[in-house]
């Protein structure tokens, strides 16, 4: 059940950031924010290669702790990019504010807090 969680979140924050492009959540961020759409869009695009890349590489990572750190690191990330957006959500840049968005930013977030109560769980049973 952890891994499906832990995919499901990965998953939905995959499909959020898709998502982020058309809402310019660019304009949300102080590094990109002040720049002009023309240079900020390609800027954001361009550092989620990275970034994707080390998700998926650290992920599949042939060190059980590194992968399990790195997925714990994740799940909590999840929960905390969710309450980010709740607190940003009345700021003027502000645009997700359809359905199909905030269910995204929720399913990650769940997904995520669902990963980290199994592995809280777990270590507790195990002591």
């Amino acid at each position: 059940m952890g891994t499906f969680l832990y995919y499901l979140g990965l998953s939905a924050l995959c499909t959020h950031e898709l998502d982020a492009v058309r809402h310019a959540e660019w304009r949300l961020l102080h590094v990109l924010r002040d720049l002009p759409d023309e240079l900020a869009y390609p800027v954001f695009v361009a550092l989620h290669l990275p970034l994707f890349y080390l998700f998926f590489w650290l992920s599949h990572h042939p060190s059980p702790r590194l992968r399990d750190g790195f997925r714990l690191a994740v799940a909590a990330f999840l929960v905390v990019h969710g309450r980010l957006h709740w607190l940003l959500s009345d700021a003027p840049a502000y645009d997700f504010a359809g359905a199909l968005s905030n269910e995204l930013i929720l399913l990650a977030a769940m997904s995520g807090a669902g990963y980290l109560a199994l592995v809280l769980r777990g270590q507790r049973a195990a002591t």
